[in-house]
């Protein structure tokens, strides 16, 4: 299940985003701050072009989903990306369940809650698990491109979703 964040969620969110798992396959790789956090949290909860979700698996809060860059007139496009609790569901024996309903759930509302007609994301080159399950959910990689981010060269491959594509339940 997906929910929309609050203020009750930001240290879960941060503590998340901060594990040494979530920080090897982001842009942004350094040990974000509590400060940094709250700068985020402040411009992303009054934004209209974007979303925070929270989601809950078994009743217990386990990761976070963003949307981002919506447009919701004309084309409706928007970008997303997620992390979970990596630690946490890896302890359990969680993580691939986990990880296959936080995609489902996600794409779902890009496109029955958002009504989107093209999803967008990116991922960076060396996460091969996370480029196959993308494959999986029907994403389609573009031209990869090097960036260089937090002092370390990077290859970021854009995906996208067109609605017509998606998986069915």
């Amino acid at each position: 299940m997906l929910r929309e964040a609050t203020t009750d969620d930001v240290h879960l969110m941060l503590s998340w985003r901060n594990q040494e798992t979530n920080r090897q396959v982001s842009k942004t790789s350094h040990e974000i701050t509590a400060e940094e956090h709250a700068r985020w949290w402040s411009a992303v909860r009054g934004d209209p072009s974007r979303r925070v979700l929270v989601y809950v698996r078994d009743d217990r809060p386990c990761g976070v989903v963003t949307f981002f860059d919506l447009r919701l007139d004309g084309p409706r496009t928007g970008a997303w990306g997620f992390y979970l609790d990596a630690d946490g569901l890896d302890g359990r024996g969680e993580t691939l369940p986990a990880w296959l309903g936080v995609m489902r759930e996600a794409v779902e509302y890009a496109f029955d809650g958002l009504h989107l007609d093209r999803l967008d994301g990116e991922v960076l080159g060396h996460n091969t698990v996370v480029r196959q399950m993308n494959r999986r959910f029907r994403f389609v990689e573009g031209t990869p491109r090097q960036e260089l981010s937090d002092g370390r060269e990077i290859t970021v491959i854009p995906i996208s979703l067109a609605r017509a594509d998606r998986r069915q339940r």
